[in-house]
């Protein structure tokens, strides 16, 4: 007899499974955090059976029972993971037959493992998708509570990473609200399309036995059940979307990373990294390094190579279920650890940092960023947009050769330029006057961006009665 009979699957062969094949096609190594999905699942299945009197109610409190025993022995670190069980489902099943007999065998009657490991797979994505919800949340109301707690502060806003003009830094910082917030609707829209039930599909032609694939679905908190049998058990389109949506939040944070370690070098000093979120130098001892935010920007790499990984995975595989499939796990799981971990680890850095204003009302003041302020000043004043472009960069260019700034310049300065300048041009171009002008909703005004704290206040509140 072979030793392949030990195996669930085993009857059909001769010879046993060469050890370096097991170690090698084996799955269970990463699927331990699958254990409860599959237990749940399993549990539902098994009360779907007694229900339809597939199995009778006897066996199926047997079967449930043990399975909670089970589930209880991985909760305590009790369970005893072999490699020979291949994947999650055959190592809980073994040991559900050890504990229940031979009765533990029918829990499969009517599923496969293909339609399983969907099912154990959506299931698991729903809970890290509500868990990554409210860490966005978390990390957007810290965002919020620096923006109001700096309403007055001015910087200078930044394209080619040149001085632009002048803007308020809540404005800055709110930028990467809506980002997150684009963020948590692609998780939402994701969420949504996992609502359809795989479990039923069996191997992919669907079974000979009267099951109710509505029942599970509801019981397990999905929607309806899968249209097509041969779709359900070879779709991957949810891990895709997932890796794909964590590298586009990843990106997000990344940008955010690299404007923190700009911002606080030395050559900017316009935050203050707290030393907890700092390391140092093994050489230099003056150092203040920006780790965290460098790791995280480093670690974006491998999110995008995750979201390759996976549409390559899926290029070219013939319907229905291959093993390649099985293959699917890594990258999903580094992709919902490594966001997961830096949504929280970026949260409270962003709360710790303190805010330099001096430094960027300077900033924002030496590097001409109300010269626009100007051009529109000489605008209203019924001059061509062109032509008061030009006039200002002739007074720039004569300010930078003369080491002032624009707000410097005596009025009889100003009107070498154009005689249309008059005594209003200095509270015209104001830092002050140069944001506060800007109310076009979105913008950089005050009042603009309170409007827009409270907007993504409200969005928060709406979100949390919502996952709640």
């Amino acid at each position: 007899m072979s030793n392949n009979t030990q195996k669930l699957w085993g009857g059909r062969f001769d010879l046993p499974t060469n050890q370096l094949v097991e170690e090698y096609t084996a799955s269970l190594p990463i699927e331990h955090r699958l254990a409860p999905f599959d237990i749940q699942g399993s549990i539902i299945h098994c009360r779907m059976l007694a229900k339809q009197n597939i199995i009778t109610q006897a066996e199926s409190e047997s079967i449930i029972q043990g399975l909670e025993q089970v589930l209880g022995e991985i909760q305590r670190g009790e369970f005893e993971f072999n490699i020979s069980d291949e994947d999650i489902h055959m190592a809980i099943e073994k040991r559900l037959t050890q504990i229940v007999g031979a009765v533990g065998g029918k829990l499969h009657t009517a599923r496969s493992r293909n339609d399983q490991t969907t099912l154990d797979s959506k299931l698991h994505m729903k809970a890290v998708i509500e868990e990554i919800w409210q860490q966005i949340l978390t990390l957007q109301q810290e965002i919020v509570s620096q923006a109001n707690r700096h309403l007055a502060v001015i910087m200078p806003g930044y394209t080619h990473l040149q001085i632009g003009q002048p803007i308020l830094f809540s404005h800055w910082i709110m930028a990467y609200f809506w980002m997150l917030k684009r963020d948590f609707s692609r998780f939402e829209d994701l969420y949504h399309r996992l609502n359809e039930c795989p479990l039923g599909a069996a191997a992919l032609a669907g079974t000979t036995f009267n099951i109710d694939r509505d029942f599970c679905a509801k019981e397990l908190g999905f929607k309806q059940p899968t249209e097509n049998s041969i779709d359900s058990v070879s779709d991957r389109d949810h891990m895709v979307e997932f890796v794909n949506s964590a590298a586009l939040c990843f990106m997000h944070l990344s940008r955010l990373c690299e404007e923190i370690i700009l911002f606080s070098s030395q050559d900017f000093k316009f935050i203050e990294l707290s030393d907890d979120f700092c390391t140092g130098s093994s050489i230099m001892p003056q150092k203040k390094n920006p780790d965290v935010a460098e790791k995280m920007r480093g670690k974006t790499g491998r999110m995008y190579g995750n979201v390759m990984a996976m549409l390559t995975l899926m290029k070219g595989i013939p319907l229905a279920y291959n093993t390649d499939m099985s293959e699917d796990k890594a990258q999903v799981y580094d992709s919902m650890d490594t966001l997961m971990a830096s949504l929280k680890i970026l949260t409270p850095m962003i709360a710790k940092m303190q805010v330099n204003s001096k430094v960027m009302r300077l900033a924002a003041a030496n590097g001409f960023s109300n010269a626009t302020d100007m051009a529109d000043y000489l605008s209203r004043k019924n001059i061509p947009f062109r032509q008061a472009h030009s006039i200002v960069g002739e007074a720039v260019n004569y300010c930078i050769k003369q080491g002032r700034m624009l707000e410097e310049l005596s009025l009889k300065e100003f009107q070498q330029f154009s005689i249309h300048i008059q005594d209003d041009i200095y509270k015209a171009i104001s830092l002050e006057t140069c944001v506060n002008a800007r109310l076009s909703y979105g913008g950089t005004a005050t009042k603009a961006v309170q409007e827009q704290i409270k907007n993504a206040e409200k969005w928060i509140k709406a979100q949390q009665e919502n996952t709640n």
